[in-house]
């Protein structure tokens, strides 16, 4: 008997789809089943599967329950050619065209499931202030889906699901995690424990994660995305009140320190430059004096051969007096003028003189260039750019270049900070200067916080 004879006698094709609206696990069930097996499938039946759906048929066999999974999009007949699984599971006893046992659930693998969740008020330290707790409470949404179907089938088996259960399990787990994640932002963070509100970007960002590491092996699912929307904290308790005194006194006091800090920083500065424009200015006289000394000497030059060879022709005069010291008037012979001593005295000291002078020629012409030398060789003050700082509503400066950057990299400089310089038409911003991009960068970054 073949199988269109057995449809003849009353046996139903069935139509395996899905029409569900919404729905995460659906598990289909036949119409007409004269077999009176509740999960009977007749070969012939067809299937349909849409896209973002998987078919997965549950026999058991052997003692065993198995899988097989048909992903969608499928629209065919089931026929042992296009299931060869089927052979297995075909009672024998029909010759291929019987019912066969399994039953079959469709997996939504596109849409998405929300789940809401309330953790009730606990107990939130600051890790500066442990005697110190502020109850919160904390609300928001967890969205999944799921996308590794064989994991999910293997870690929940499809009989008897129920979505309802499925989130309660979800959210109870959300709820158990969620807690010890907010309670240790602060100490992980730095974020003080009443400022934890206000940091919900970075709360949500490191719930998704810890969410995603706990929740996705055991429940077989993928954390699409965690919204804490919101973060309550107790204002009326007195562990808030104390608190939010005990830090606002140390906010206090850090700023006056760090203000202090700046402004004896800022008079350090100021002291520092001075001394050093006040060596600079005396280097720069001195030179100044030594190259005026140079040229001081090579323009005298003259004045100082002259005198020279006066006192050479007054020492040759005081020879030739000598010469007649005797008294004697004869050209020749004891006591008489020796002209020939004395043309020779003359022409001996003429000659030392003129020997004097060009030694001093000589000697004065390198002090002659070296006077010009020095003269071209020192160089006038460099020009330096110099910037007023504002600080506390006050004009502190100026300062160059060099001593910002020291002021940036101890952060009493920043780009916030109000400068002005010469030519500048009003204060400015020091992030809008382009000639303080340099100074403001050059700094060493802060150091990131510990995960």
């Amino acid at each position: 008997m073949g199988l269109f004879d057995k449809i003849k006698e009353g046996g139903i094709m069935n139509v395996i789809r899905c029409d569900e609206p919404s729905y995460l696990v659906w598990k289909w069930h036949p119409e007409g089943d004269t077999t009176k097996r509740e999960n009977a499938i007749r070969i012939g039946s067809s299937l349909r599967v849409k896209d973002g759906e998987v078919a997965v048929f549950v026999y058991k066999q052997n003692e065993g329950v198995y899988e097989d999974f048909i992903v969608g999009p499928y629209d065919g007949i089931i026929e042992t050619k296009n299931f060869p699984v089927l052979a297995n599971i075909i009672g024998i006893a029909y010759d291929g065209d019987s019912p066969f046992q399994a039953e079959v659930y469709f997996i939504n693998t596109a849409g998405i499931v929300q789940v809401p969740f309330g953790v009730p008020f606990f107990d939130l330290f600051d890790p500066r202030f442990q005697d110190f707790s502020v109850p919160a409470a904390v609300r928001g949404m967890v969205t999944f889906k799921v996308t590794d179907y064989k994991a999910f089938v293997k870690l929940h088996r499809l009989i008897e699901f129920s979505l309802e259960d499925f989130q309660e399990q979800i959210r109870d787990k959300v709820i158990q995690n969620i807690k010890g994640i907010v309670a240790n932002i602060p100490a992980q963070t730095g974020i003080p424990a009443i400022q934890i509100e206000r940091n919900l970007p970075l709360v949500n960002s490191t719930a998704e994660t810890k969410l995603k590491e706990a929740l996705e092996p055991i429940f077989g699912i993928d954390i699409v995305s965690t919204d804490i929307s919101s973060i309550e904290l107790d204002k009326t308790s007195a562990g808030y009140q104390e608190l939010k005194r005990v830090t606002q006194d140390v906010t206090t006091a850090t700023v006056q320190a760090q203000t202090a800090a700046a402004v004896k920083n800022i008079a350090a500065m100021q002291e520092i430059n001075a001394e050093h424009l006040k060596e600079t200015l005396r280097i720069q006289r001195e030179e100044g004096q030594y190259a005026q000394h140079l040229q001081t000497q090579s323009s005298n030059m003259a004045a100082f051969q002259v005198g020279a060879q006066t006192e050479v022709g007054v020492a040759g005069a005081k020879a030739l007096g000598q010469m007649g010291a005797a008294g004697g008037t004869s050209v020749s012979g004891a006591g008489g003028m020796n002209i020939p001593g004395m043309m020779t005295g003359m022409a001996i000291g003429g000659a030392i003189g003129q020997n004097i002078a060009g030694t001093m020629n000589g000697m004065m012409s390198p002090m002659q260039n070296m006077a010009a030398n020095a003269q071209a060789m020192t160089p006038p003050p460099v020009p330096t750019t110099s910037y007023h700082v504002a600080v506390n509503g006050a004009a502190t400066g100026p300062f160059d270049l060099a001593t910002l950057t020291t002021m940036a990299a101890n952060g009493t400089f920043t780009k916030d900070s109000l400068v002005w310089k010469q030519g500048m038409a009003q204060w400015q911003a020091a992030e809008t200067v382009a000639e303080l991009a340099t100074v403001l960068t050059s700094g060493m970054p802060p150091i990131p916080p510990m995960s």
